[in-house]
């Protein structure tokens, strides 16, 4: 725990950053549990929902190309800054969504919400190396995961009983406000970041299109066969990212507490949460942040997370469903956090915004796909107790794949790594 607040007391900033992060995601949880509580509420149907959680991810995949070369263009900083600002308006116009008719208004704001989202988060994993050394992001990391782990536990609970007991403009207004606050925090980064890096530069200079720029990304990828898995990583954890869905059904239909289930939705969510900010801190303490280690750890995480949701099949109650999710998250949080650190170690800083927006659109895809099958399916009569058999072998499939490929392709050794 030592080094983890030595980073923040130390690092001004990393501790700037965090402090954005903080209040941006805790704002985003309170959104988020008002968003499926409305579209339920709205609608009654399961497809509906899959289709919110489709409008969620899936602008992400088609503008994080195009976030990436900007990313390795301009200030990431400022980036951020602009996405902050985007979010914090496009946000209030969910306060006008009362209907069933203004469905088409709220699959909008979401839609442009997370067009933007495409650009800030692709720029704070890319900005963190030039923000700390190589020696401190894993546990530059392992704090970001705990954070976002923290702010979801604390924001869906706090988002479920203001939700399930006033109703969902509150909420709203406060994740509005949360993005305000965080672009004031990133703009008192003190961090000199060329418009366009030196190699990029160079590269322009001989008339490098954006196609070209994008294909230099891939390029990479392809020829790094472990880089291209880390990569994918999310992504093919996202397979099973029906779970986000199978959650809120859990807490509406299964486990019903407060307004159509926003408490108990809200408490799964908060489990969720503090599982995933346990993982990292647990692996870390098991085996140390060696990249051998964190390599062999990503597919342990895919098999704790299906023991999770193969658990959850059986929940008699509440509390136990609750302790079950905490244990599937602590393995998801894993594979996230230690496959986010070993791309930062490994890669170019001139490619880290392409990599990580080809990241970030590969994960949107997967579970955007997920989620909508999961809700037509659930629509079809499909109890929420075997959607969860069915995410839950999905993970222990994954979690195969995962080991023969990281397996099969080898990272270079630590004394290796660039700084």
């Amino acid at each position: 725990m030592q080094r983890y607040l030595t980073l923040l007391r130390t690092n001004r900033n990393f501790r700037r950053l965090w402090y954005g992060q903080t209040v941006s995601q805790l704002g985003d949880w309170f959104d988020s549990i008002a968003l499926f509580t409305l579209t339920l509420g709205l609608t009654g149907s399961g497809q509906a929902l899959g289709l919110l959680l489709l409008v969620e991810f899936l602008p992400g995949t088609l503008i994080s190309p195009l976030a990436g070369v900007l990313l390795d263009r301009l200030p990431r900083k400022l980036v951020m800054i602009a996405s902050d600002l985007g979010r914090a308006v496009v946000v209030l116009l969910l306060l006008f969504v009362r209907q069933p008719e203004d469905l088409w208004l709220l699959y909008t704001a979401v839609a442009v919400k997370v067009a933007l989202a495409a650009f800030f988060e692709p720029a704070r994993s890319a900005i963190l190396p030039r923000v700390c050394s190589r020696e401190e992001l894993p546990t530059a990391n392992a704090i970001s995961s705990a954070t976002w782990s923290a702010m979801l536990a604390l924001g869906a609970s706090l988002g479920g009983i203001v939700v399930g007991t006033l109703g969902v403009a509150e909420a709203f207004v406060l994740d509005a406000a949360s993005f305000l606050l965080s672009a004031l925090f990133i703009a008192s980064i003190r961090l000199h970041e060329p418009a366009v890096p030196p190699a990029t530069a160079a590269a322009t200079t001989r008339g490098l299109t954006l196609w070209s720029e994008l294909r230099d990304g891939f390029s990479y990828l392809i020829t790094q066969p472990a880089l291209l898995w880390l990569a994918l990583c999310k992504a093919i954890w996202s397979l099973g990212g029906g779970i986000l869905l199978l959650l809120t059904l859990f807490g509406r239909e299964v486990f019903p507490l407060g307004r159509d289930g926003a408490i108990s939705i809200g408490i799964l969510y908060a489990m969720r949460g503090i599982g995933a900010g346990l993982g990292p801190f647990l692996a870390l303490r098991i085996g140390g942040a060696q990249s051998e280690f964190l390599r062999r750890a990503i597919p342990v995480g895919f098999w704790i997370t299906g023991l999770g949701y193969l658990g959850l099949s059986i929940a008699p109650n509440l509390l136990v469903a609750a302790m079950l999710v905490l244990v599937a998250h602590i393995g998801g949080s894993t594979q996230w956090v230690f496959s986010t650190a070993l791309i930062q170690q490994q890669v170019p800083d001139r490619l880290l915004g392409r990599v990580f927006a080809t990241e970030y659109a590969a994960m949107n895809l997967a579970m955007a796909l997920s989620a909508y099958m999961t809700g037509v399916i659930a629509d079809r009569g499909v109890t929420p107790w075997s959607l969860a058999i069915g995410l839950a072998s999905i993970f222990f499939l994954c979690g195969i794949w995962m080991f023969v490929a990281l397996s099969r392709s080898r990272l270079r050794a630590d004394a290796e790594l660039t700084p």
